[in-house]
């Protein structure tokens, strides 16, 4: 059934009069008899008496009056919502982060500036470690994601990075521990301790930057607890289990009996960052990208940490 001809019935509907319907429809009155005998001819049915002085609907025209109107306004969204899809301005958004990314002000400010922006748009967040959501960004099970930047890529040139927060990694542990009282710990004063730490197999990046600092500094941390989330560790440690070296903004998570000091080497650095896909071609990920660029168009080296 051509759309076309729903519309010149509609306007013939609701004028019931050729002549109006043809000056609405801005074109002749020859032709709009034709589209209605068409459309009757494939209805198999009569939808208007006509008289020389009036024209009248059928019951059968009665009752496509209101099929085609809600025909005529549901192709109507359909092209509307297809339009602005095409600008990335409804959809849903996957979007991944880690379990600590919230605590740094930066992600909280991109995904409320996301929304007030694009509130038609549903953001589906989904908290990943750094590894699992590159491989969820590889298999399009997520759009974009917030992640520790990685020491390796796998496939580097299926993914492009923009940098949003460089911070210190701190040592943490106990406010009694002997190094407590220093205002920055000595990485190779770590050697002999207790680690509570992510497991290898977790698949945060802060694992990998983390032992490739302690190697860097002549040793391996010796991991006696293994912990999946940065909350737990830090409990563990309070509990007397060991110490950790986390990311800087972790200090947030103000756990009586536990502190945070700074290492003594620049390099104690980590950097969130957000991945998406380097062939992305999704107008509701250009406009994510997009905006994380203008708000974060640059992120200075990290001084004094």
């Amino acid at each position: 059934m051509d759309l076309r001809h729903l519309r010149h019935f509609v306007a013939v509907a609701e004028e019931l009069h050729f002549s109006r319907a043809a000056a609405r429809l801005g074109i002749g009155q020859p032709p709009l008899s034709q589209s209605i005998q068409a459309l009757e001819a494939e209805l198999g049915a009569r939808l208007f008496e006509r008289t020389k002085r009036r024209v009248e609907l059928t019951e059968p025209g009665q009752l496509l009056l209101g099929e085609a109107r809600e025909i005529l306004a549901r192709a109507e969204r359909a092209a509307v919502l297809t339009r602005r899809a095409a600008k990335g301005e409804v959809g849903e958004l996957r979007v991944g982060f880690t379990a600590a990314a919230p605590f740094l002000p930066m992600v909280p400010r991109i995904i409320d500036a996301y929304r007030r922006a694009h509130p038609d748009v549903h953001l589906s967040l989904v908290e990943l470690p750094s590894k699992q959501q590159l491989t969820a960004l590889a298999d399009r099970r997520l759009d974009v994601g917030f992640i520790r930047e990685p020491r390796f890529v796998p496939d580097p040139e299926s993914f492009r990075f923009h940098d949003v927060v460089r911070e210190p990694l701190l040592a943490v542990m106990r406010a009694d521990h002997p190094l407590a009282g220093r205002e920055v710990v000595p990485l190779a004063a770590l050697r002999d301790e207790p680690f509570v730490f992510y497991p290898a197999d977790f698949g945060t990046s802060t694992h990998e930057q983390v032992f490739a600092l302690c190697a860097a500094a002549g040793f391996r941390p010796n991991v006696t607890q293994d912990a999946r989330e940065a909350f737990t560790i830090i409990g563990l440690i309070a509990a007397g289990l060991g110490v950790s070296i986390l990311p800087g903004q972790l200090r947030q998570v103000a756990l009586e009996g536990v502190v945070y000091r700074p290492l003594d080497t620049p390099d104690a650095v980590t950097t969130l960052q957000l991945a998406q896909r380097s062939n992305e071609s999704s107008p509701l990920v250009k406009k994510f990208t997009g905006l994380v660029e203008r708000i974060v168009p640059f992120v200075p080296p990290l001084t004094g940490a």
